[in-house]
């Protein structure tokens, strides 16, 4: 597995520095954004040889998803708080960044996990992949 950033990275977010969530609260969109539907390899080509920090939060769903793309997705703090940089820049860690992925289960027909129910490889269908970037 490709290891991720678990501690911050400098005050300038470098640009082989990017984002990774299992979903974006869209109230943090204060600037344009352009949100890309991407493939699994123009995912792979985006974390290529970039540092990859996490701020998944849903654990029951970490398991599946870290064997799929092959990233430790185990987020520094559990359920950390993206926020707003003042220049309205998703921010983590103190950090404000330019880029994120979406990594959200497709699931199979009928099935919604219950809250804290740890899911299966059986229970996806596969996955929807979307690349964020900021103006």
């Amino acid at each position: 597995m490709t290891q991720i950033l678990k501690t911050s990275p400098s005050p300038e977010t470098p640009s082989d520095t990017i984002l990774i969530g299992n979903s974006f609260p869209l109230p943090l969109i204060r600037r344009p954004v352009l949100i890309t539907p991407i493939d699994k390899e123009c995912f792979e080509e985006l974390i290529a040889g970039r540092r990859v920090v996490s701020f998944w939060g849903h654990a029951n769903t970490l398991a599946v998803a870290q064997a799929w793309c092959g990233l430790d997705l185990a987020p520094a703090t559990e359920r950390p708080p993206l926020r707003l940089s003042a220049e309205g820049y998703p921010e983590l860690y103190g950090v404000a960044y330019r880029e994120c992925l979406v990594l959200s289960p497709n699931y199979r027909p009928d099935f919604r996990p219950l809250p804290g129910q740890e899911v299966t490889p059986e229970d996806f269908l596969g996955w929807q992949m979307l690349y964020l970037k900021w103006e």
